[in-house]
C-alpha cells in the first residue's frame, strides 16, 4: 500500500510540475486532455471496449477560463495529497465541492464542475479516483443471490453470502469493488436489473435460486463500482452478464455504459467496461411481440434515439435495427409492463426465453 500510495502522489505532482516548468520556462502553462464526445471514441480492437481518440483539447492560462480551471486543478492536487494521501481520509464528490468553498478564486460553481475536473486527473495520472480516495455519495446498488465475497475493509475483514447473510435488499455494493475477494460463486450468470422494482420482483419469484442467477441492481445509470464489479466477475469467474432495462433510448444508454464504455468515461474502459455482456431487453420489437403496454414516444425520446442512431458504439447490424423499429412504432415499454400479464410472466415465460435465444440457459 506505501508503494501504491507513493506512485499516486507521484503522477498528482507531475501535473503541477508540469505547470511550474512551462512558467520556468517563459511558456503558458497548459495540459492537453483527449476530447470527451461521442465523436472521439473509438473501438480498440485489443481490448474490445471503447476508449477516447486522437482528438485533443488544451487547457491553457491564455484564457481567464482555463487559468482558472488549472488554478482549481492545482488546488485539488494539493488538498488530494495533503489531506488524502497523508492522512489517509476520502472525501465523497459532494464534499469536494463544498471543500472548494475556501479556495477564494478557485472554488467551484457546480459539482459538475469538480466532477469533471476529477475526471481530467484521472485520465492525466491514468489512476482511477479511488486511488486518490474520492468517492461517490452512496448509490445504493446490490448484488443478491449465490456469491460467497469477503470484504477487506479498515476495521478488519469480513465473509458474506449474498443470499444467506444479507436481507431481501441484498449485499450493498461498496464504492471500492477492489477490495473485495471472491470466495466462491454458483451462479450460471449475472442478470443486471435497471429498476428496483423489477430486481424486487426476481427476488420474490425466487429467479436467483431457480435458474442459478446472481442478480445485481443497477439502480438506473449504473455507478463505476457497480460496472467494474461485473467486469471482474465476467473477466475472474467466468460468469457471463447479461442487462435487463426498460425499453428506452435512455435504458439502452445503460446498457451501452456497461458493454461498450461511458463516453464521459471513455479513459477507464478495460478496467470497468464488459464487452461481452449482452441485452435482454426490453427490447422494441418485444413491444409487439409480447403485446405490452406501452407510451408514446417523446420528442426527447426521439432526439435520443437519433443520436444513438449516430453514436459509434451503437453501429451495429442489431442496434440499428432495433432503434430504426422504435422509431417506426413511436412506442415505448417499462420492465413491468409484464405485470400485465401476470406476475409471475416475466421470471416464468420472457426472461427464460430471451435467455435460451442468448444461449445463456
Amino acid at each position: 500500500m506505501a508503494e501504491e500510495q507513493k506512485i499516486t502522489e507521484d503522477r498528482l505532482k507531475k501535473i503541477v510540475e508540469k505547470l511550474y516548468m512551462d512558467m520556468q520556462r517563459g511558456e503558458v502553462p497548459s495540459i492537453v486532455l483527449p476530447t470527451r464526445t461521442k465523436e472521439n471514441i473509438q473501438h480498440n480492437t485489443d481490448s474490445n471496449v471503447w476508449t477516447y481518440g486522437d482528438r485533443e483539447s488544451v487547457r491553457s492560462f491564455k484564457t481567464v477560463k482555463g487559468a482558472k480551471n488549472l488554478l482549481r486543478m492545482v488546488y485539488t492536487i494539493h488538498f488530494l495529497t495533503n489531506e488524502h494521501l497523508k492522512k489517509n481520509r476520502s472525501s465523497t464528490l459532494r464534499e469536494l465541492y463544498y471543500i472548494s468553498e475556501g479556495w477564494d478564486l478557485a472554488k467551484f460553481s457546480e459539482q459538475l464542475e469538480s466532477d469533471r475536473l476529477i475526471e481530467d486527473i484521472e485520465i492525466l495520472t491514468e489512476l482511477q479516483r479511488e486511488r486518490f480516495h474520492v468517492r461517490p455519495e452512496e448509490d445504493g446498488a446490490s448484488i443478491f443471490g449465490p456469491l460467497e465475497l469477503r470484504e477487506h475493509m479498515r476495521r478488519g475483514d469480513r465473509k458474506i453470502h449474498c443470499q444467506d447473510d444479507v436481507g431481501e435488499a441484498g449485499y450493498p455494493i461498496p464504492f471500492n469493488v477492489d477490495n473485495l475477494e471472491f470466495v466462491s460463486c454458483d451462479a450460471k450468470f449475472v442478470i443486471a436489473i435497471e429498476t428496483g422494482g423489477m430486481y424486487a420482483r426476481l427476488i420474490e419469484n425466487g429467479f436467483d435460486e431457480k435458474f442459478n442467477a446472481l442478480l445485481v441492481h443497477l439502480k438506473g445509470q449504473p455507478a463505476r463500482s457497480t460496472r467494474r464489479l461485473l467486469k471482474r466477475l465476467n473477466e475472474e469467474m467466468g460468469i457471463p452478464v447479461v442487462v435487463f432495462t426498460d425499453g428506452d433510448p435512455w435504458s439502452y444508454r445503460i446498457y451501452a455504459s456497461i458493454a461498450y464504455g461511458a463516453i464521459k468515461s471513455a479513459h477507464l474502459s478495460e478496467y470497468m467496461a464488459t464487452p461481452s455482456a449482452k441485452f435482454v431487453g426490453v427490447q422494441p420489437e418485444d413491444i409487439k411481440k409480447y403485446e405490452l403496454p406501452s407510451d408514446r414516444l417523446t420528442d426527447q425520446d426521439i432526439k435520443a434515439l437519433k443520436s444513438e442512431l449516430t453514436d459509434p458504439r451503437f453501429n451495429t447490424p442489431y442496434w440499428r435495427y432495433q432503434l430504426k423499429l422504435q422509431l417506426e412504432l413511436n412506442r415505448k415499454a417499462e420492465q413491468q409492463a409484464f405485470a400485465g400479464k401476470g406476475l409471475d410472466y416475466v421470471t416464468n415465460t420472457y426472461l427464460p426465453e430471451r435467455l435460451t435465444e442468448l444461449g445463456v440457459l
